[in-house]
């Protein structure tokens, strides 16, 4: 969820508690806003290096906005720059396959829309920031996402070996999902200080492991989960980088898979290219760009750069094709992605949302599926 969006939200919350403080005050208190890190978290977070004068930092000098500007100021820039196509004119392609049936011996990927997969790795089951809502908001009016983009539920998923979360914004760390997968969920994965909220939201304390870079978390079957640098923000309200956020790196005895999370382009995907390359497959922020947020997410062309830094042997988009938090074009992120991928050493994949993408058999060719014709209209502003 962008700041935009937050704002957004907050001034509808402000306007149903009476346009009050204490409306406001008591809209923020809600349990999906989560919760900051005390006690025993918080001495952990205390001794981490990437922490200091109360925040996390970067690795590298990441200002949120490029040019250093207000919020103010940027919403104020958002709301009146016109925006072409920013959502399909049409529900997006899907599938709905059964994710309780794949043999366990089967390494199986399923892109569920934005940022969010259900992964098979070595018999392991995980979900990565699975958000199931049709909304990336406080709010269910803010932030909806496009029609077709949301076949899943979480009624849908099997038992979950563990959850990883990349970090705590709304897009990302859904409440509703969470609280409605909290049964079927063994392990919670996710960056220092990020288990405050999932403690106040009833998750037992055995199921929750919070992680510094640099940690790694051990499943079973040979499967290691890697936490990684990343270059972002966190914050579920007001307060900003209380909680850290991350990337994934999966290690089977068989192939590697990494989770960029929301991401910038940085140094550290060299880094992971010199020490876990080649990658088997790459999940990488590439959608919902602005040169205002040149630092916190890769454009497509920086995705490609980032993938070829890992010696990554397929690239699949993510944080894509299902929000329009950003103002470029909803299908932009996909052409620039396929244009930046020609004659690059790895294989671009596009499958559509809720498509099983067979890791263990030779992957096949994905069409252009965001160029159907039926996905075609006029080039009409909002």
């Amino acid at each position: 969820m962008t700041r935009r969006s937050f704002l957004k939200a907050l001034s509808a919350g402000a306007v149903l508690g009476g346009a009050s403080a204490g409306g406001i005050w008591a809209f923020l208190r809600q349990t999906k806003f989560g919760a900051l890190p005390e006690g025993e978290a918080l001495r952990r977070i205390l001794a981490s290096p990437h922490y200091a004068d109360g925040v996390f930092h970067n690795e590298l000098p990441t200002p949120i906005l490029t040019d250093n500007s207000s919020f103010g100021v940027a919403l104020v820039r958002s709301l009146v720059t016109k925006r072409v196509n920013p959502v399909p004119p049409g529900p997006l392609p899907s599938q709905r396959a059964s994710l309780f049936s794949p043999d366990r011996a089967q390494d199986a990927v399923v892109w569920l829309g934005h940022s969010s997969f259900f992964i098979q790795l070595a018999g392991q089951r995980m979900l990565i920031d699975p958000v199931f809502s049709p909304y990336a908001a406080p709010v269910s009016f803010s932030t909806r996402a496009f029609a077709g983009a949301t076949p899943y539920s979480p009624d849908d998923m099997p038992d979950i070996d563990c959850a990883l979360i990349s970090h705590d914004h709304w897009d990302h760390l859904d409440y509703p999902s969470m609280m409605a997968l909290k049964p079927k969920i063994r392990n919670i994965l996710c960056g220092l200080g990020t288990g405050a909220h999932f403690q106040r939201w009833g998750f037992s304390g055995n199921v929750i492991h919070e992680a510094d870079w640099g940690d790694t978390f051990a499943l079973g079957a040979g499967v290691r989960v890697h936490v990684t640098t990343a270059r972002h923000y966190s914050g579920r309200s007001l307060t900003r980088n209380k909680a850290l956020w991350a990337g994934f790196l999966l290690e089977s005895p068989a192939r590697r898979i990494f989770f960029s999370g929301d991401s910038g382009y940085g140094p550290h995907f060299a880094e992971l290219g010199k020490r876990f390359g080649p990658v088997d497959l790459a999940l990488l922020d590439c959608g919902q760009y602005n040169e205002d947020w040149r630092f916190i997410h890769m454009t497509p062309e920086e995705a490609a750069r980032a993938a070829d830094d890992m010696e990554a042997r397929h690239l699949l988009p993510a944080h894509i094709g299902k929000f329009a938090l950003a103002r470029h074009p909803w299908d932009e992120p996909f052409r620039r992605m396929a244009s930046a991928s020609r004659n690059a050493r790895f294989r671009l994949l596009t499958p559509i949302i809720g498509e099983m993408v067979n890791l263990t058999d030779p992957i096949p060719e994905y069409p252009r599926w965001w160029e159907s014709p039926a996905l075609s209209f006029p080039q009409n502003p909002l």
